[in-house]
């Protein structure tokens, strides 16, 4: 799991313009893990892109990266 937080910081960090601003945190339950990405407000339109095709990507990148964990895992960004 731990992985899976350091890949979405790592993400996050490179597209926005204040990367010590990007926190991560992590609930996990039996079933998912959640993980709530959370950016400077200037930045928010950076990570979620037009039309949220940005917010998509970061989702579909953790997703993949979660395949291993046998868990359901949710990306919200705030």
């Amino acid at each position: 799991m731990a992985d899976l937080q350091t890949t979405l910081h790592d993400i996050a960090a490179a597209i926005v313009d204040s990367p010590d601003e990007v926190k991560v945190s992590t609930e996990e339950t039996d079933e998912s893990i959640v993980l709530t990405l959370s950016v400077a407000p200037d930045d928010m339109g950076m990570v979620i892109g037009r039309h949220g095709r940005i917010a998509k990507a970061i989702r579909t990148v953790i997703k993949a990266a979660s395949a291993s964990t046998g868990k359901r895992v949710t990306v919200d960004i705030r």
